[in-house]
């Protein structure tokens, strides 16, 4: 139990604000994005910059205080939050800097997507990550970033220059292929074992007007569709990505009325090359399978980038599920009916995001993210706003993954992921984990940052 004067010496070592249990706004602090997670932390500290994050790491060190790290508070496992440690809050640290010149961004260590594109969308230029706006810059990129842009611009992390760092033993670094270039590896996939990130250098791509939105068919064609699509995308230009969804339409623009709550399926395009070309691209699969409804149109990249924040706002439960795929086989497809009709909520779905294109331009062994060789990567996630449902969409999204996993390649996206233990983490990261275990005993021996999808440090290097 740390005692009023402990607390109180901590503050006035510290530029941010430091919650206790008892303070105003301790109960908001705590919260995170999926609501499926309630934890009760002893502390958290909302840093105000590098000096606050070294401040509370060296005060966890002191008071052997168990310590999770949050970003945008985005994590499906809810890995930001910890029962009765301390919290480094990084959300005041939200900074965007842009040299427009080089084409580089300066991102502070708490940012969402939504404060990157904002800034970067000013002067046609955006950084590669997910799709989502809400989301938290540093999850999604320790975790490796998919979205909109991989097939043309590659995964967050193939955008990475440099990273500030914060490391277990309360000191900072910079990580970069020129400094420290094994932590530098290692954070490229490799998620929040090594050290906190406090900024990021990110190299952005032109990216102003792109042709975008989704395209929804009747579930009865979705065989049809998915084996035009598993054609299409390994052959397609890179301009052109599209992620294959199940959905039940929502009651909201730009959707009809006669479509409302209606089981479908979908792909959500993102085109960035000549508008002009963009329906050119497409015709094929209007020519196949006219689709029931669509709403691809020339639109500002924060447009897509926020186009489903309203549909999943922070508070709702969530359950997520993932797997890589190299093939989408009709075995598979079969499979995936079976469970699309199932759909249990009108939240919950299944999206599989195509990670070829730019993205199998790095070799697996390049970065710790270790998948190069797959060509989507899945997520099933049953999600309601209502606790009752809990149990109804959890056994549906496990259900489904165990119907589908035998046609995988065997690991899941991190950034997909609850807390599945040591095999699905081996099973990720493959022929890197080791090498990532190494890493890890280097700069982390003890473990100290295990809220985390864990790697825990190789025991042969740790010093007794």
């Amino acid at each position: 139990m740390l005692k009023s004067e402990t607390i109180n010496d901590f503050r006035g070592q510290f530029r941010g604000q430091v919650l206790t249990p008892e303070d105003a706004g301790y109960d908001d602090a705590r919260k995170v994005y999926n609501a499926m997670i309630s934890r009760k932390p002893r502390l958290i500290a909302k840093c105000a910059d590098p000096a606050d994050v070294m401040t509370a790491v060296r005060f966890a060190h002191e008071h052997s205080l168990r310590v999770s790290v949050r970003g945008g508070g985005h994590n499906a496992g809810g890995l930001g939050v910890c029962d009765d440690g301390l919290v480094i809050d990084l959300s005041r640290m939200s900074y965007v800097h842009v040299d427009p010149s080089a084409r580089m961004v300066r991102v502070g260590g708490g940012a969402t997507w939504s404060d990157v594109d904002h800034a970067t969308h000013a002067f046609g230029l955006a950084v590669p990550s997910g799709v989502v706006a809400s989301t938290g810059v540093g999850g999604l990129t320790l975790g490796g970033g998919i979205g909109h842009l991989t097939r043309k611009c590659g995964l967050t992390i193939d955008n990475l220059i440099s990273a500030d760092m914060v490391l277990a033993d309360g000191s900072f670094v910079v990580a970069s292929a020129e400094e420290n270039p094994d932590l530098f590896w290692a954070i490229r996939g490799g998620g929040g074992n090594f050290g906190i990130v406090t900024s990021f250098l990110f190299q952005a791509h032109p990216v102003k007007m792109v042709c975008a939105g989704p395209m929804l068919w009747e579930l009865d064609q979705a065989p049809d569709v998915m084996k035009w699509y598993r054609e299409f995308i390994v052959q397609a230009p890179e301009e052109i990505n599209g992620f294959f969804a199940f959905m039940t339409v929502p009651p909201a623009p730009p959707f009809p009325e006669a479509l409302h709550f209606k089981k479908m399926c979908a792909i959500v395009w993102c085109y960035n090359g000549p508008l002009e070309k963009a329906n050119e691209i497409l015709e094929p699969i209007r020519s196949y399978r006219p689709p029931a409804f669509e709403f691809f149109v020339p639109m500002p990249f924060p447009m897509l980038q926020g186009m489903f924040d309203g549909l999943y706002p922070a508070g709702l439960q969530w359950y997520w599920k993932a797997d890589f795929f190299k093939q989408l086989t009709d075995e598979a497809i079969a499979a995936h009916m079976t469970h699309a009709a199932q759909l249990p909520t009108m939240h919950s779905t299944m999206h599989i995001y195509p990670v070829n294109g730019a993205a199998h331009k790095v070799g697996k062994g390049d970065t710790a993210w270790s998948y190069r060789d797959a060509v989507w990567s899945q997520v099933i996630v049953g999600v309601d706003p209502d606790p009752a449902n809990k149990d109804k969409i959890v056994d549906w999204a496990r259900r489904y993954w165990n119907a589908l996993h035998p046609y995988g390649a065997g690991g899941g996206y991190i950034n997909f992921m609850m807390e599945e233990g040591e095999a699905s983490i081996r099973a990720t990261y493959r022929e890197n984990y080791d090498r990532l275990a190494a890493v890890k005993a280097k700069y982390d021996p003890q473990n100290f940052f295990n809220v985390n999808q864990n790697i825990r440090p190789a025991a042969s290097l740790v010093a007794p």
